[in-house]
């Protein structure tokens, strides 16, 4: 049973529930509710216990709700949820953002197509037996569909886009679908933005993995490396390439003067006798040509060697 009083007591009750919440939670999603019926909703709070709450009201009580409670507070970081009020929800949660919100994605139920309501999807006829008797043309020729009559029953030749996304549903329109048992939309409660400890940003960012994560960690760290070496600005993602660009620099100086140090006097040895490159790089070559050469007598063992050609072969025969 709900709370029975005056407008103002019924405020008041509202405004410390909703106090209390604030209190509680530092995780909020904020959801669209539009077309959202009060059984669907219920089943919404029951999916959502013990972990959130489902809190819906007026925009202007949970504006000014959110206000006084930040001034009192002190803590102004949830004043930031009054720009992104609107006809919405607010579900209050301590459990995993990701995952209360896929909950909320499973509550969505079909609805019909009602004039005067913006399409959130094209709506599109397909092709087949409608199970309309023949005088139902009309709905059709009105609406440009393509049609046939096949055994006493109006048949639809090819798929139809009925409806665009953003256009309006106009009375023909929902008229047929009702006729055809077309339910074209689907309602639920929408997670438009999130809330945690302070900050708000798009749910998109509670689709994120950790590779992609890292995948943009790198491509960050890359990005500051090229332009710390650019511009000649020490970072520490730059060290380790200035360490070498230094030391190729170094072994350059060293290469052309007299000069030498012991990193250095191996690649002098090299440049003075290249035939030490041939050397280190035998042993490699060799152990690669070994796996072959191995196989190579086996393979010659198992052809069979070519029978000599008779002299009946040849054609001819020495009393010709």
């Amino acid at each position: 049973m709900g709370f029975k009083g005056t407008k103002a007591e019924k405020k008041v009750v509202y405004d410390k529930k909703l106090c209390d919440l604030l209190e509680q939670y530092s995780q909020v999603l904020i959801c669209v509710a539009d077309n959202v019926g009060s059984k669907q909703l219920q089943s919404i709070r029951a999916g959502l216990r013990p972990d959130s709450v489902v809190l819906m009201g007026k925009n202007t009580m949970m504006k000014r709700s959110i206000r006084l409670y930040a001034e009192k507070s002190g803590n102004t970081a949830y004043q930031n949820l009054i720009p992104l009020l609107g006809n919405v929800g607010l579900i209050f949660t301590k459990g995993d953002l990701k995952e209360v919100r896929e909950e909320v994605a499973k509550y969505k139920v079909g609805a019909p197509a009602r004039v005067g309501l913006v399409a959130p999807v094209d709506v599109v006829v397909p092709p087949g037996n409608t199970g309309l008797d023949p005088s139902q043309t009309s709905f059709f020729q009105v609406l440009n569909i393509p049609t046939k009559i096949n055994k006493g029953t109006v048949e639809i030749i090819t798929p139809v886009e009925l409806i665009k996304k953003g256009e309006k549903v106009g009375s023909s329109e929902a008229a047929l679908l009702a006729k055809l048992g077309i339910r074209p939309f689907s309602y639920g409660l929408v997670v438009q933005s999130v809330y945690d400890n302070g900050s708000v940003f798009d749910p998109e960012v509670l689709d994120l993995t950790e590779d992609d994560l890292i995948e943009k960690f790198a491509a960050g760290i890359s990005t500051v490396t090229a332009l710390s070496l650019a511009i000649s600005y020490p970072t520490i993602a730059a060290v380790p390439h200035a360490i070498i660009n230094g030391y190729k620099n170094v072994l350059a100086v060293a290469i052309e003067l007299d000069y030498s140090f012991p990193l250095a006097e191996k690649v002098k040895e090299y440049l003075k006798d290249p035939s030490k490159f041939a050397v280190a790089a035998a042993p490699v070559a060799g152990a690669t040509e070994a796996a072959p050469a191995a196989t190579a007598p086996k393979e010659e063992e198992k052809k069979p060697e070519p029978e000599e050609e008779s002299e009946e072969d040849m054609g001819f025969s020495l009393f010709d």
